[in-house]
């Protein structure tokens, strides 16, 4: 356990090691969704923290290489404001975060292997980035700490 003290406040926690693997679960297939679960991915990966991301369901979907351009709206929680300043804040595509992750440390995007059979989807359908297909339990065999779902 960790103690920090800060202008007067005392924080407890653990303190993190670049060896903690930050594992997530998508499963939501919107903009709003993905593009946090890329930010978090580009900021463990530019941490040297190492991470896995097991695309599930609508998640999935959104990375086949022929709809991961097209527009996957915003969650219902949003609402048109959100929708509104998420399109008018002009951030970088989710995707390309992904890559960017990629690019800096050890980032591996794998596809669930029973959400592949439920949409038919092959590999073949699926854009480049996606490292390869994981069941369930090679998931969490992987993950050796935590587990984030989005």
């Amino acid at each position: 356990m960790l103690t920090v003290t800060t202008q007067g406040y005392e924080r407890k926690g653990y303190a993190m090691s670049t060896d903690d693997r930050l594992s997530l679960v998508l499963f939501s297939g919107t903009d709003d969704k993905l593009q946090a679960a890329a930010v978090l991915t580009v900021g463990a990966a530019a941490m040297a923290r190492p991470v896995d991301v097991f695309l599930q369901y609508w998640a999935l979907d959104a990375f086949r290489a022929d709809r991961i351009l097209k527009d996957h709206g915003v969650s219902p929680e949003a609402g048109p404001e959100g929708e509104r300043a998420m399109r008018d804040q002009g951030k970088t595509h989710w995707s390309d975060l992904f890559r960017q992750a990629k690019d800096l440390g050890e980032v591996r995007i794998q596809a669930c292997a029973d959400s592949m059979e439920m949409f038919h989807i092959t590999t073949d359908d699926l854009d480049p980035m996606v490292d390869g297909v994981w069941g369930v339990a090679s998931f969490f065999m992987e993950a050796d700490g935590p587990v984030t779902f989005i």
